[in-house]
């Protein structure tokens, strides 16, 4: 990779970033991602422009998972009546590879850190919603080339 950051979480903007793959293990948790919006105040970013990156890597230092949710919805028939409301669900961490899985092919509509917490909330392959809890110790970001924001996904 030719641009390598790190702790640079916030100089990056992942809403909308298409998940390729995430790896989990002990002690690492790896995103492999496109679409990937790098913000002007990153230190790697020379042209002060939002700018895109695909092939991005994000890794996770000491990556744990603190909790996993998939979010609940309502069901409703073609006149909108209700059909069925179904609540969040806490995944069990012996299902979170399994529900990894699901995250292939989906995107991140959102992505925060807070207190050392990393929060993703994911669209997954499955038309499901999930919410993401990490804990780590740093981030690391990896990346090949800058793309201009209005370049077609690769």
């Amino acid at each position: 990779m030719k641009y390598i950051t790190k702790n640079e979480f916030a100089h990056f903007n992942f809403s909308d970033a298409y998940i390729e793959e995430v790896r989990l293990m002990p002690g690492l948790l790896h995103f492999y991602l496109d679409n990937v919006t790098i913000l002007p105040e990153n230190s790697c970013n020379r042209d002060i422009r939002e700018m895109r990156a695909n092939g991005f890597v994000l890794k996770l230092e000491d990556g744990s998972i603190e909790s996993m949710i998939e979010e609940g919805y309502q069901h409703y028939d073609a006149d909108g009546k209700l059909m069925h409301g179904y609540e969040d669900v806490s995944v069990k961490p012996e299902d979170y590879a399994a529900y990894l899985k699901d995250f292939e092919d989906g995107a991140i509509f959102c992505a925060e850190k807070e207190n050392g917490q990393y929060i993703f909330y994911i669209d997954g392959r499955d038309e499901r919603t999930y919410q993401l809890w990490v804990n780590a110790t740093g981030d690391v970001e990896e990346w090949d080339r800058f793309l201009n924001k209005e370049e077609g996904l690769e």
